[in-house]
């Protein structure tokens, strides 16, 4: 299973995007709204989520969690204990978490990028102290991917979809949905 964690303020392409990408690799994507099933994005665009916050459980069934961006999404999910115990549940299990856009501020906070290839949207790079800032769009270094900003959000997602299915089941669906690059 994998959540997607979605905040008032959340960029709607960098949840949605990399959603699709995993769906489409048949992987079990739950969205999970933080305080409410109902969100709205940083451009008020409301979505239903699957679960709130407090349904969340961490368990063996877990194989990922997503952090899309966005403001103030990146703020209100930082501020949020779940996802504070789920990052903490993933670092101490192995378990991968993508970050985008503002969102891997909170991981840096954290110090959980130290020596770490990371990338994030330009002005958040002060965040993330202690990691070997990187000159593409996407990057994983150990459990960690990492994405500048919406540009590159199937980008994104077509990563995380790699991580846990292999790079031939990013190349499919990367063909399937006529990916440019």
């Amino acid at each position: 299973m994998i959540y997607v964690f979605l905040a008032d303020g959340f960029e709607e392409t960098e949840a949605i995007a990399p959603i699709d990408m995993l769906r489409r690799a048949e992987l079990d994507v739950v969205t999970v709204g933080i305080k409410n099933d109902g969100v709205r994005s940083s451009h008020g665009v409301p979505v239903l989520c699957d679960v709130t916050d407090m349904q969340v459980e961490l368990d063996e069934r877990l194989e990922m969690i997503v952090l899309p961006g966005g403001m103030p999404g990146t703020l209100n999910l930082e501020g949020n204990a779940v996802v504070q115990s789920s990052i903490d549940y993933c670092v101490k299990n192995g378990i991968p978490i993508g970050a985008i856009c503002a969102a891997p501020s909170i991981l840096g906070k954290k110090g959980l990028l130290d020596g770490k290839e990371a990338i994030c949207f330009p002005g958040f790079e002060k965040f993330l102290s202690g990691a070997k800032l990187s000159e593409k769009k996407v990057v994983t270094d150990g459990i960690f991917t990492t994405a500048a900003g919406a540009g590159v959000a199937v980008e994104f997602g077509l990563k995380l979809v790699e991580v846990l299915k292999g790079a031939e089941a990013s190349q499919k669906i990367k063909a399937a949905i006529q990916c440019a690059n």
